[in-house]
């Protein structure tokens, strides 16, 4: 078993964390072409958007004491990141794990598995995104276990400190490799033009048209041209 200590991210500042609660991880999608979890990791809750810095931790199929110990060394605003190494039967996160999470104003827990006791959890309200639900839980066994290493989860890999986002759509990892700001104003940039695309949209103008994908056909396309004539 291994407890290491908390990594921050030194790349991310108080006005860039609130810039990204305003963009949304699908706009980013645009933009950027990894980093986002398998879509099989998904909200339990609706209507929610999740800001903040990876608090990892690894836990074998039915041992949650290293879920439990996160869970007490998690600071407001960290984001819980399980990797279950690979088991898809046991509920590691239920009603008390994510009662103690609100009590330390944690942002929200995403597990490479199933949760379980989702009517408490919804009447808690700390958003939890999971794999699906389950009966079956996991024990108090302390035999393995890891904080803050780099896990995978959602089919990603995860560094203690990396930067979440996530809402319904889905959960996106921003490594603190990459260039934040630049990331920023890409996806600022897209959603300051959607305005502008719908009001041609609904003046009739093509989508194909707007986003220029005419013009990609065209120039790709013989048989397009063909056709189009």
């Amino acid at each position: 078993m291994k407890i290491l200590n908390r990594v921050a991210n030194k790349q991310l500042t108080l006005i860039l964390r609130n810039r990204f609660e305003l963009v949304e991880p699908a706009t980013i999608g645009h933009h950027l072409h990894y980093g986002f979890m398998d879509s099989r990791v998904r909200s339990m809750l609706q209507d929610v958007k999740i800001v903040g810095n990876a608090f990892t931790v690894r836990t074998n199929s039915n041992d949650s004491t290293m879920v439990h110990k996160a869970v007490s060394m998690a600071r407001e605003g960290d984001v819980i990141v399980i990797d279950r190494t690979g088991d898809t039967k046991h509920a590691c996160v239920g009603e008390m794990v994510v009662y103690a999470a609100k009590s330390r104003n944690v942002a929200g827990i995403i597990i490479d598995g199933p949760c379980t006791d989702i009517r408490a959890i919804r009447e808690i309200g700390v958003p939890v995104f999971a794999t699906g639900l389950s009966p079956i839980t996991t024990k108090l066994y302390g035999i393995s276990g890891e904080i803050n290493t780099i896990i995978q989860c959602g089919g990603v890999a995860v560094k203690p400190g990396d930067f979440i986002i996530a809402d319904d759509n889905g959960v996106l990892v921003l490594s603190q490799d990459l260039n934040y700001e630049e990331i920023l104003e890409k996806a600022e940039f897209s959603e300051r033009n959607e305005p502008n695309f719908k009001r041609l949209l609904d003046m009739g103008k093509p989508l194909s048209s707007i986003t220029k994908a005419d013009q990609l056909l065209e120039q790709t396309n013989d048989e397009y041209k063909e056709n189009d004539r």
